[in-house]
């Protein structure tokens, strides 16, 4: 143990931590890389990756023309969900409407609509839907049946017993009705900016920490101090972790900034343990740091490290269940999340933010956090001395 504060506190090593904070100070670029685009990426990425539909332009063939179709259009046009983009007077206009791209979604309201509900019937209302964004015309379609089940709730308290029907394949008639009431837990609100952000959080430390490390990295031997370090008396093990030091000080510096973005621009609650948090994230950057570092020592320029990063990231984001849930991707590859950093950091930031777990709970993901972190940080380490060497 003293050997081990001896070689942390020696003066090489200060030395030539205190160099490279110098060094970034003088690299206002690197500097600002730290602290700017991940709090914008964060601020942008939560507001506007959301899964909630809005403003569907909405087309109407209102073949009823009466007081009851004018209020069923009027429920529809009123929500937040939908808008009135025109009315047409046949359903193939409609059908060109919606093929043209000019309206996303349709309602036809037939002839005979005002009657049945005066005859006290049911009565059917076609809806269209563009499902060439199969996401949209799902939500869309499940929010046209909340207005429509909330519209029926109308008629009942006006005293009238017919009823609205949304027909999908073929209409069964039931004697009994199975009512759902759910429950939202750890989200009451339904808040899906938490989920995206939380996701997001993790996606920026790796990123961030491997295009910075890298960036660093390359700068470096281009410039060609690498080679007056290996003059210097200090041994390889001081210069890899004076290089690592200042870089996971500063990334450090701005998963604070992030965490202070999450709770005050998005109101994430922080239900759990604020540590366990900061000790994920300290991992996650470590982590990040190693890839970037690993990438440098295979790259030759500064272009062919972003090249090689491109083939490295985009696959870590898109296969670690940060921005979709990770039952949504296909089933033979659900195992992979398992082997990416991101997934069980992100795993981490919900749990102790929006559930409140505790280590009993999450040490599966620390674990795994863990021993990734522990084969980057040997993998970059080795290349590094195999390049120094």
């Amino acid at each position: 143990m003293k050997r081990l504060i001896q070689f942390l506190f020696n003066y090489r090593l200060l030395a030539l931590i205190k160099k490279e904070f110098n060094q970034i100070r003088r690299d206002r670029r690197l500097a600002i890389s730290l602290i700017l685009p991940p709090v914008v990426q964060l601020t942008l990425f939560g507001f506007a990756l959301s899964a909630n539909v809005t403003n569907v332009r909405l087309g109407v063939v209102d073949d009823s023309h009466s007081p009851e179709s004018r209020e069923l259009i009027a429920t529809l046009t009123e929500s937040r969900s939908f808008r009135l983009a025109g009315y047409y007077f046949s359903v193939n206009e409609l059908g060109d409407a919606v093929s043209r791209g000019t309206v996303d979604a349709g309602v036809v309201v037939p002839y005979d609509y005002a009657k049945d509900l005066a005859r006290d019937r049911p009565t059917t209302v076609q809806f269209l839907l563009n499902a060439m964004n199969a996401n949209t015309a799902t939500i869309s379609r499940a929010y046209a049946e909340g207005v429509i089940q909330s519209y029926n709730s109308g008629l009942r308290g006006k005293g009238s017993s017919s009823r609205v029907e949304t027909v999908a394949g073929m209409n069964l008639a039931r004697r009994g009705q199975v009512q759902l009431q759910p429950a939202f837990l750890y989200n009451p609100g339904l808040v899906d900016s938490w989920f995206i952000v939380t996701g997001v959080f993790g996606l920026l430390l790796i990123l961030n920490s491997s295009l910075v490390s890298s960036a660093a990295m390359v700068r470096e031997r281009e410039a060609g101090t690498i080679e007056q370090l290996l003059m210097s008396p200090a041994s390889t093990s001081e210069i890899i972790i004076a290089k690592i030091t200042p870089l996971f000080i500063l990334l450090c510096m701005m998963m604070l900034v992030a965490i202070a973005v999450l709770k005050l621009a998005f109101g994430v609650p922080f239900h759990g343990s604020v540590a366990f948090l900061l000790f994920g994230g300290a991992l996650c950057i470590l982590s990040g740091i190693s890839i970037g570092t690993v990438i440098a020592t295979f790259s030759k320029s500064a272009q062919q490290a972003q090249l090689t990063s491109f083939f490295v990231n985009p696959p870590l984001s898109s296969l670690s269940g940060a921005l979709n849930p990770v039952e949504a991707m296909p089933k033979w590859l659900q195992p992979v999340t398992v082997l990416n950093p991101i997934h069980h950091f992100a795993t981490i930031v919900r749990g102790s933010t929006l559930k409140g777990s505790g280590f009993m709970d999450l040490w599966p993901n620390f674990l795994g956090l863990l021993i990734f972190t522990a084969i980057l940080v040997s993998l970059s380490v080795w290349r590094f001395r195999k390049q120094l060497s």
